[in-house]
C-alpha cells in the first residue's frame, strides 16, 4: 500500500457516566455533550481501529491497526493489517510512511485535506461546533451496535471539499456520520464521505484513556535512504490507480 490514509480526535476521561437518564431520540444535544464531555478531560488516548474504504458502495479495502491521539493536535496511526504503514501528525507536519516503498509523504498539518481530518477533534479541544455546522440525528443508517446513536454531522462550508473538487461544499453530500454510545459518551465509529460516492469509515474499540505514551511517538524521524515526498495524501486514501495514489517526488 502506497500513500494509504490515517488521520481525522482527542481526550477521552477513564469514568463511565452513569445514573442519568436515556437520551431522547430526537434531542442529539445531549449525546453531543456526552460525546465531549467523554474525551475533553484526556491528554492522551489509544484505541484499536478497523478503516473500511467503498467506492460506490462497493467494499475495496479494509485496514487496521491502533490509533493514539495527544494533546495539542497530535496523532501517530499504525497499521498493522494488511501492511506495516505509519501515519504520525506532530502538531505541524503529517507524516505517512510505507516501509515496503522507502517513502514517506508530508504535508504542512494546516494544509492537509486528508480524510481523518475529523477525528483530529479528538486531539484538540473537543468541540464538535468546531467542525460541524449543524448536528442531527439520523435514524437513516442502522448502529454497528444496538443502542447506540447515529449523529449527522454537516461540515461547515468551505469554498473546496475536503476531497479537493472546487465549489463542492458541505451541505452537497460533504458529510460525516458519528456513531456514539449515549450512555458512555464512547465514540464506535465515524463514516466520511464525499459526493462522488467514495466513504471511509473508522471503527473504534478497547479505548484507553490516559495511557502513559512516550512523546517520541508523535515525532517522525525518516529512516536512511527513505526517500521524502512532497504532496497531499489525501487523494492517496486507497484509489486503486497507483498514479492516484502518490503525488511526484522531490528531492531530498
Amino acid at each position: 500500500m502506497a500513500q494509504r490514509l490515517l488521520q481525522t480526535a482527542i481526550g477521552l476521561v477513564a469514568v463511565v457516566i452513569g445514573g442519568a437518564p436515556t437520551l431522547s431520540a430526537q434531542d442529539p444535544r445531549r449525546a453531543i455533550e456526552r460525546f465531549e464531555r467523554a474525551y475533553r478531560s484526556a491528554q492522551t488516548l489509544e484505541a484499536d481501529f478497523l478503516e473500511l474504504y467503498r467506492e460506490g458502495g462497493k467494499q475495496v479495502r479494509a485496514e487496521a491497526g491502533v490509533a493514539y491521539f495527544g494533546r495539542p493536535g497530535k496523532m501517530r496511526w499504525e497499521y498493522r493489517s494488511p501492511e506495516n504503514n505509519l501515519y504520525v501528525v506532530d502538531g505541524k507536519w503529517e507524516w505517512f510512511y510505507v516501509p515496503a516503498d522507502h517513502t514517506a509523504t508530508r504535508i504542512k498539518a494546516r494544509e492537509s485535506s486528508d480524510w481523518r481530518t475529523p477525528l483530529a477533534l479528538l486531539a484538540g479541544q473537543m468541540k464538535v461546533s468546531r467542525i460541524c455546522g449543524q448536528v442531527l440525528l439520523d435514524p437513516t443508517v442502522p448502529p454497528a451496535s444496538p443502542g447506540n446513536l447515529m449523529l449527522r454531522c454537516e461540515l461547515r462550508g468551505n469554498p473546496q471539499d475536503r476531497r479537493g473538487q472546487p465549489g463542492v461544499k458541505a451541505g452537497e453530500g460533504d458529510l460525516v456520520l458519528f456513531e456514539v454510545d449515549p450512555e458512555k459518551g464512547e465514540l464506535a465509529r465515524i463514516l466520511v464521505s464525499d459526493p462522488g460516492g467514495v466513504q471511509i469509515e473508522f471503527r473504534f474499540s478497547n479505548w484507553q484513556f490516559d495511557p502513559r505514551l512516550d512523546a517520541k511517538m508523535f515525532r517522525f524521524a525518516p529512516p536512511k535512504g527513505v526517500a521524502i515526498v512532497d504532496g497531499d495524501f489525501a487523494a492517496a486514501p486507497g484509489a486503486p490507480a497507483e498514479e492516484n495514489r502518490r503525488p511526484a517526488a522531490k528531492g531530498r
